[in-house]
């Protein structure tokens, strides 16, 4: 069968696949430490109970929630976990989480253990090449699911006896029905056992992959089982033999290693849709690959503390012209609000590329440009690509996904010449152009999108020229006006500082005399305020600001922002030791 994939390294997938077999499942071996007891039915119960039984449903990031879970001492246990994420990333192409991502990610996790140990050469190269795109869903929301799979699986699947789990490992469709009948009571997560499908292919082709497709989505399974239907000769329910059919079906006409994600082959399914009920057994599912945003960006607005229709606005606008600024005075949570909304909407940190602009960036830096470099032992100069370039590529190496790329102080950078040519491509994304340093012509793809960011009380504002403005939209970011407007009070409501003083208040009184160029919400929104904290702030961050922005008016201003004043209590002017003392 042709379902096994091939080429990019992908080989080491399979091996690494092959090892956690042999070691995890056959044995209690280690996957990182062979020769060191750790898939024991005991330390996975133990696991499950800490992970699965008890989970941390608050909204802090996972990895600490991770790390309060499993915090014990208890060396086994991280280094389990650690083994646990790596089966869990195995699936996921580079396109989605890059290698060293994952690395971090594992690494993060054994480094709390008191026995830290680190993941072999040959399973690092595993982690880069991935399979298949499982979206945002599985990597962010779904992910404990999605690893509690992988610790149920192996914790039940040491209950059987040594000849019933050589059985299972024998017979690709026997170890599907064990999967498919595992026991879920005694996880707490509701609906785990569907939320876990993903994981649940994703084992299947690792492990069998000449029988089982490399595809993570329920949907898609569905969609091409529908499409192809006329070349299934005998009815079959299992979605997986109706796939197996219609591979021999279409190999058998076109060649071996057919590929369903082929542009020619997903032309023909990715617009079938059922008459009925989406998926092969009647259960709704997150969609892997087209998750819906409007969900998502319900919760987002609620973890920034800003209005639903907000985002849904700027997500609107990205649509349109694919390119937005997001413009306002400093600490009004202009970066912040840009890489949440774009790791959200791409569904992975990997899909996002941040840069800075500044005067001396230049084309070279961030189209492409000629660098220094050593070939063979002689100084040279080779044409590289920069973030521009990578991410237009990226982009256009995984077109059903959205790529971001992110300006920071666009304005602070001499556009003209750090865009160059490319002016033109930002009006007209249907068109390519001949970059300066190559004869190769290039496009924006139609998935990148681009978010910049302006601070207004930067004078360079004024270098940002019309025909820039035409190709953006601009989104303001203002601590008086809709959004921003109240969005301090709205965080010290669910975070409440330890003084007995309205610190939004006081933000208020001081905006009210600076009137444009105000004070941004951002100072303050950090867990743990009190006074101490505040006055800190206060003296350090905020009255150089203002001292900033009254520069050349009445020396008598600054007095009006004293943080006692302004919070109404006002001392009386109290002589200096000069001045009074032996009168």
């Amino acid at each position: 069968m042709g379902s096994r994939k091939t080429g990019y390294g992908v080989e080491n997938v399979y091996a690494a696949a092959k090892l956690w077999v042999d070691r995890a499942l056959r044995a209690d071996d280690s996957l990182f430490t062979p020769g060191t007891a750790i898939w024991t039915r005991d330390n996975l119960r133990n696991l499950r109970d800490r992970f699965l039984d008890r989970p941390d449903i608050s909204g802090d990031d996972f990895y600490v929630k991770l790390n309060g879970q499993l915090d014990s001492g208890l060396a086994q246990r991280y280094q389990l976990m650690g083994e646990v994420l790596f089966v869990y990333f195995l699936i996921v192409h580079q396109s989605a989480t890059r290698g060293d991502t994952k690395l971090s990610r594992i690494n993060r996790v054994l480094k709390w253990s008191p026995e830290p140990v680190s993941v072999p050469a040959n399973l690092v190269s595993a982690l880069s090449p991935g399979i298949a795109h499982p979206g945002q869903f599985f990597l962010s929301s779904g992910r404990p699911e999605q690893l509690g799979f992988v610790i149920e699986i192996a914790e039940q699947f040491k209950r059987l006896s040594v000849s019933k789990r050589d059985e299972l490992l024998n017979s690709p469709w026997h170890f599907k029905s064990f999967t498919e009948s595992l026991d879920y009571r005694s996880v707490t997560m509701i609906g785990a056992d569907t939320k876990s499908r993903s994981q649940r292919y994703a084992i299947h082709h690792l492990l069998f992959p000449d029988t089982f497709e490399g595809i993570v989505s329920a949907d898609h399974k569905t969609y091409i089982a529908g499409a192809f239907d006329y070349l299934i000769k005998d009815p079959i329910h299992d979605i997986d033999r109706r796939l197996q059919e219609i591979r021999q079906s279409l190999e058998y006409e076109h060649g071996a290693g057919i590929d369903f994600y082929s542009p020619g082959i997903r032309g023909i399914w990715q617009g079938w849709r059922p008459s009925g009920s989406g998926s092969d057994n009647g259960q709704d599912e997150p969609d892997v690959d087209e998750i819906s945003t409007e969900i998502d960006l319900a919760a987002l607005a609620n973890s920034l503390f800003l209005p639903h229709n907000f985002l849904e606005e700027i997500n609107t606008l990205l649509e349109d012209k694919k390119q937005v600024i997001f413009q306002g005075p400093p600490g009004t949570g202009k970066t912040y609000v840009t890489q949440a909304l774009a790791e959200h909407l791409a569904g992975s940190e990997d899909r996002v590329t941040l840069v800075q602009f500044h005067p001396s960036y230049a084309y070279e830096d961030f189209v492409q440009g000629y660098r220094p470099t050593l070939q063979n032992g002689n100084a040279g100069f080779k044409l590289q690509p920069g973030p521009l370039v990578k991410a237009a590529e990226q982009a256009q190496a995984e077109s059903g996904a959205k790529h971001f790329i992110i300006i920071d102080e666009i304005n602070r950078g001499n556009l003209a010449k750090v865009f160059g040519e490319l002016y033109f491509l930002l009006e007209y994304r249907d068109r390519e152009i001949n970059l300066q340093y190559t004869d190769e012509p290039f496009a924006f793809p139609e998935n990148l999108y681009i978010i910049g960011t302006m601070n207004t009380a930067d004078r360079s504002i004024a270098l940002v020229d019309l025909a820039l403005r035409r190709r953006f939209y601009f989104v303001e970011f203002h601590p008086d006006k809709w959004p921003i407007e109240g969005l301090l009070r709205r965080y010290l409501e669910k975070n409440p500082p330890a003084v007995d003083w309205d610190v939004a208040g006081l933000v208020d009184r001081a905006n009210e005399l600076l009137s444009d160029e105000a004070i941004g919400p951002s100072h303050f929104m950090k867990p743990g305020l009190d006074e101490a904290t505040v006055e800190r702030i206060w003296k350090y961050g905020v009255l150089p600001y203002i001292e900033e922005r009254l520069f050349g008016q009445d020396d008598g201003r600054l007095a009006d922002f004293d943080l006692d004043r302004l919070r109404g209590n006002d001392p009386s002017p109290q002589p200096s030791l000069t001045q009074g003392e032996g009168d």
